[in-house]
């Protein structure tokens, strides 16, 4: 749904993506997130985050989960604790949501399906 390139010199040298899951509706998934690596501790993925969650915001989308650190995606706003009712085989502290609307969560809990393709990972 959105994919995000960060550019310097003529190079690109990093990436956010932000794809739609399955369920629950109008929710997003972000990942992957890169950077090259002599471009990082450089502010790149958290910009490319931001713009993502900014534009996500005003296309409508209810809300966004992500597999990662906490310590590094809560600065972001996600909170592990609003994706404990989901039902995942990712489920656990790494699995986080970010309302982006007021009603972002009028359902606590349900199944979480990713996109086919990550099912082909194990």
């Amino acid at each position: 749904m959105l994919s995000l390139v960060a550019v310097e010199e003529n190079k690109i040298v990093g990436h956010a993506m932000f794809w739609r899951m399955k369920t629950p509706e109008g929710t997003l998934g972000l990942g992957p997130v890169a950077v090259v690596t002599e471009y990082r501790r450089k502010g790149i993925a958290a910009s490319l985050i931001r713009e993502g969650l900014r534009q996500a915001g005003e296309q409508g989308w209810k809300s966004v989960f992500v597999l990662g650190n906490p310590s590094y995606y809560r600065r972001f706003g996600f909170d592990p604790e609003l994706a404990k009712g989901f039902k995942s085989r990712y489920a656990g502290p790494h699995l986080m949501a970010l309302a982006l609307q007021g009603h972002g969560f009028s359902v606590q809990g349900g199944s979480l399906e990713y996109a086919a393709a990550f099912a082909m990972l194990e």
